[in-house]
């Protein structure tokens, strides 16, 4: 009994560490990147990819931080305020972009990146007024500053939160929707992205994904392809988890989907016939890995994909 709770506790530890490295992918990617600059430069909004349970400040990072809130965020008990907003934000946001305001009256937005039911994080954006700011406002925020024990530079806040920027609902709401757009095409890139993503690497491990592209349609093994770059097998899989941040039987796996999904583009393939061409050895094992990485059933996805063409 207690062999299979911690194998259940291993696995589990598994798929999160998987889920911290697709998000990693994504932000790193060149698709997040030139995405942020054209939002950020157009709109003049911050734009920031968070995963599920991040403990940062969400915008933390964005050349695009609001000067209220950087000033905030210098605060332990401001920041912690700003991350229980997070918290509620994730708790409410499980199947669209969830609006928020802060205690100082400042609207954030997250829309979550997913993969089936599964959530991996939330592109998230704001920290602007929704109407003009105040004095009476302004006041109450520092009266909640001074309950909360916090000195801070009044005149340098009053300045910051006065230049705010301030839209109108309506035009937020096209914001948030275009946030909405990128996530969902996030969610579809996701897989493609951890598999292709390139990262300054060690000639083992390009040569190590190589002979995975080449030879992913094979019963392969980790002892394998460690044999063929010259490694042990032990070695050779902490070097590989440390490159990639992805088991070696997680990123086989995700190539073998990309396989699939590249067949299933031929309206007269078979889904079966797919499954075994790109190496699974068994149609049980291919349908949970598929489910579990495209949040879907081979079977949708290759409807959906028809449906499009």
């Amino acid at each position: 009994m207690k062999s299979n709770l911690l194998s259940t506790s291993e696995a589990t530890e598994t798929h999160e560490a998987s889920d911290r490295s697709v998000v990693q992918h994504l932000q790193e990617s060149a698709v997040f990147s030139d995405y942020q600059d054209a939002f950020e430069n157009t709109t003049q909004l911050p734009l920031m990819l968070r995963r599920v349970g991040s403990f940062q400040a969400p915008m933390q990072g964005s050349k695009k931080l609001n000067p209220f809130c950087a000033i905030m965020a210098a605060s332990n008990k401001t920041c912690a305020a700003c991350l229980q907003l997070q918290q509620k934000v994730e708790e409410s946001a499980s199947s669209e972009a969830v609006t928020m305001e802060c205690f100082a009256g400042l609207s954030e937005s997250a829309v979550p990146v997913r993969v089936g039911e599964k959530i991996l994080g939330y592109l998230q954006t704001g920290q602007v007024l929704l109407r003009p700011p105040t004095k009476t406002q302004f006041r109450k925020t520092m009266q909640l500053l001074e309950e909360w024990k916090i000195s801070v530079d009044a005149a340098a806040l009053e300045k910051a939160y006065f230049a705010t920027r301030v839209i109108t609902s309506e035009q937020y709401q096209s914001v948030v929707r275009l946030v909405a757009i990128f996530a969902q095409h996030l969610s579809a890139l996701s897989n493609q992205l951890t598999v292709q993503t390139a990262t300054a690497e060690s000639p083992q491990m390009a040569k190590a994904r190589q002979f995975v592209a080449d030879h992913h349609s094979e019963d392969i093994s980790l002892s394998q392809v460690a044999s063929a770059v010259h490694t042990t097998p032990f070695y050779f899989c902490k070097l590989f988890k440390k490159a990639t941040g992805l088991t070696f039987t997680d990123y086989l796996a995700r190539v073998r989907v990309e396989r699939v999904k590249h067949l299933l583009l031929n309206p007269h393939t078979r889904v079966s016939e797919a499954a075994f061409e790109a190496g699974f050895q068994s149609l049980s094992q291919f349908n949970r890995v598929f489910h579990r990485i495209e949040g879907e059933s081979p079977s949708d996805y290759r409807a959906k994909l028809h449906e499009q063409i």
